[in-house]
């Protein structure tokens, strides 16, 4: 009976880290992807002004 106790709280454990591990890997996609877009715009800025 004690060993099912460890067992779960352990199991429930590795399971919060792992969710916030995958957390943290959708927000840094999220910062990624807006790097991108910022990039982006900035080069289509840069070409627009250049044609003038």
């Amino acid at each position: 009976m004690k060993f099912a106790k460890v067992f779960a709280l352990t199991a429930i454990g590795i399971m919060v880290l792992v969710l916030s591990g995958c957390g943290n890997t959708i927000r840094g996609v999220g910062r990624d992807t807006a790097n991108a877009v910022d990039a982006t715009q900035d080069a289509a800025v840069t070409v627009e002004r250049s044609t003038y």
